[in-house]
């Protein structure tokens, strides 16, 4: 029996980050017994991009399919971090429902309101998910009413406030439709989606018309275009038309169809209305082009994403060791590599610059630039990068700047710098309290140029025991200038290599990033003084050898460990007059004028100016 529309569910998986989203996509594939009896096949299933599994988050939207008495249901995995919001808003065009899954504990988040606003925004009928329930601090009552007045703030149709509850630990694989039920299995998760998510409204017998939500490339077929098909059928071998974002067209053969099952796609004969689907033979395909067919109604709606919010420069590594350790990226090389992300990555920008060997590059946030440029140095290239900077834009005459509402919750005994900090950076306290087990709740408007490097200032005045997020809020006027927290650096005068001698000396003043044996060029930044101001050493010098021993001359001095940022640190550090170099192997700060009399005559000529 061929499948209908009546019997396809598309449900997109929202939440906020760490709410276990991804592991109750794990559990929905074994309980429909997707793998093989003993077949090993792990966590994170859906999540197989190396960086998603180091860092513990869902970057790309990915979509699989499963079966439940005789009903296809096609799951949209999306990211719950709010830098890829760019993702969730380009993949719900295919759902017609979501799971919104919800930490136990913690209850929502302030990304959860974000993608659940998304969601509402484009009247996909929602199904909450209590996940976690396995734990002994699990308050389910509490979360449920903390649900139930975000949807009262978010609703778009009175008709979403209706909405079922289900209470699952995905960990250990079982859903409840009421908390008091016997633990089993999925069940009832499952029925709840067959019963409350509708299926896709479409008419089988219109013109064929599908709206692109993303691409895949495979090295046989080439590109692929995935999306939900709207109306009509298509056969493979079939005549379409590409209905571009110019009011541009062109003819191609849908040489070949294919649907998802499982983690699979499988060859199809023919894409019906309502189903997600995959179409080759299209050489030249955008996000947000329609496919149809000649006597077709014309294009559907394009998928709206919201503007970037930040912006940094990417360009050519111009340092002394570029070359050494990865593929020298020349301007074109580089050029073509971004135009490659652009295809897939809706929410990203990128433009030319007055200089050749530069490209300005704009995203959602930190983290969203930030997975780009660990993308580019694992595929073996050389870049270097500026310091992240809010994007603004002018409203009436006046200029404004992205906000974002910034949550944070540490122990009070961390409150006090973090306040202090807060208030350099022009945050606005808007919620304060503290709960039973101690830690304090704080909520905060923020500037987004507020928040750049103040991740890395959070995890070390935390130690770890505090947890923040944002989500953006808007844009407003620019009011007051963010105070500059950041110390000297300390350039090395010299080229060479690091010796304990010099390090030691160094680490007297400040805290170094390198290690005795690394090499230095000079004008790269090799640690951080303790005031402000740069300082220039040579950190190469050798202790002088003299031919007169003392009784102490060999007592050892103990260097401290080098502290190595990690790329999300490095974009924090970076001062304005200050590049980040990007290799396979190294990151290293450096100043963008490398010699010490070229800095000294930009620093005199600033003074005149100014």
């Amino acid at each position: 029996m061929a499948l209908s529309h009546e019997r396809i569910r598309n449900v997109a998986i929202i939440a906020h980050v760490d709410h276990g989203k991804t592991s109750l996509v794990d559990a929905m594939l074994k309980f429909t017994r997707v793998f093989r009896e003993g077949q090993v096949v792990g966590t994170l299933i859906l999540d197989s991009d190396p960086l998603e599994r180091e860092r513990g988050i869902t970057i790309l939207a990915k979509n699989t399919a499963i079966h439940y008495e005789g009903v296809k249901i096609n799951i949209i995995d999306t990211p719950g971090h709010v830098d890829f919001s760019g993702e969730v808003e380009r993949i719900v065009n295919m759902a017609d429902g979501c799971l919104l899954v919800v930490d136990g504990i913690d209850g929502p988040m302030p990304q959860t309101r974000s993608v659940l606003r998304t969601a509402l925004a484009h009247g996909l009928k929602p199904v909450v998910v209590i996940n976690k329930i396995d734990r002994p601090a699990t308050q389910i009552a509490e979360v449920e009413s903390a649900v139930q007045d975000l949807f009262l703030q978010l609703v778009t149709d009175a008709d979403q406030l209706d909405f079922p509850v289900l209470y699952t630990s995905a960990r250990d694989g079982y859903a409840l439709a009421h908390p008091g039920d016997e633990h089993v299995d999925m069940t009832p998760l499952f029925e709840a989606i067959v019963r409350d998510i509708p299926a896709p409204q479409a008419d089988p017998d219109a013109p064929f018309q599908m709206l692109v939500a993303t691409q895949e490339y495979d090295n046989h077929l080439g590109l692929l275009a995935i999306g939900r098909v709207f109306a009509g059928r298509l056969k493979a071998g079939s005549q379409v038309v590409r209905l571009g974002a110019d009011g541009s067209s062109a003819s191609y053969k849908a040489s070949s169809l294919f649907t998802f099952e499982n983690l699979q796609r499988v060859p199809m004969p023919e894409a019906i209305a309502g189903d997600i689907v995959a179409v080759a033979g299209i050489s030249e395909v955008a996000i947000g082009d329609t496919i149809t067919v000649a006597d077709g109604p014309g294009a559907l709606p394009r998928i709206t994403i919201e503007e970037p919010t930040v912006k940094m420069t990417f360009g050519v590594n111009t340092s002394p060791f570029a070359g050494r350790e990865g593929q020298y990226a020349t301007s074109r090389m580089l050029w073509a590599r971004l135009q490659r992300e652009l295809q897939t990555n809706v929410a990203m920008r990128a433009e030319t610059t007055d200089s050749a060997e530069e490209f300005l590059v704009s995203g959602r946030g930190e983290l969203h630039l930030a997975v780009l440029i660990e993308h580019i140095r694992r595929e073996g290239l050389e870049i270097q990068v500026s310091r992240p900077e809010a994007i603004t834009r002018t409203v009436d005459g006046r200029v404004h700047e992205p906000y974002e509402r910034l949550t944070i919750e540490t122990p009070a005994e961390f409150i006090g710098a973090l306040s202090e900090e807060l208030a350099s950076r022009l945050a606005k306290a808007t919620n304060y309290h503290t709960a039973d087990d101690g830690y304090v709740h704080q909520e905060y408007e923020i500037p987004t140029r507020g928040l750049i490097g103040f991740n890395s200032f959070f995890q070390r005045s935390t130690r770890g025991h505090g947890v923040m997020n944002s989500a953006f809020l808007g844009m407003r006027p620019v009011r007051g200038e963010v105070r500059n927290t950041r110390p000297g650096a300390m350039v090395a005068s010299a080229p060479g290599t690091a010796t304990s001698y010099s390090l030691l000396n160094a680490q007297e003043r400040g805290t170094t990033f390198v290690e005795p044996g690394t090499p230095v060029y000079e004008g790269m930044v090799f640690g951080l003084t303790n005031r402000e101001g740069d300082l220039q050493m040579n950190v190469a010098k050798e202790r002088k050898q003299t031919n007169v021993r003392s009784s102490t001359q060999e007592i050892t001095q103990k260097l401290a460990p080098a502290f190595k940022p990690t790329l999300d640190e490095s974009l924090g550090l970076i001062a304005a007059d200050e590049l980040l170099e990007v290799t396979p192997q190294s990151l290293r700060l450096r100043k963008r004028a490398l010699s010490g009399d070229a800095r000294y005559r930009q620093a005199r000529g600033a003074k005149r100016s100014g």
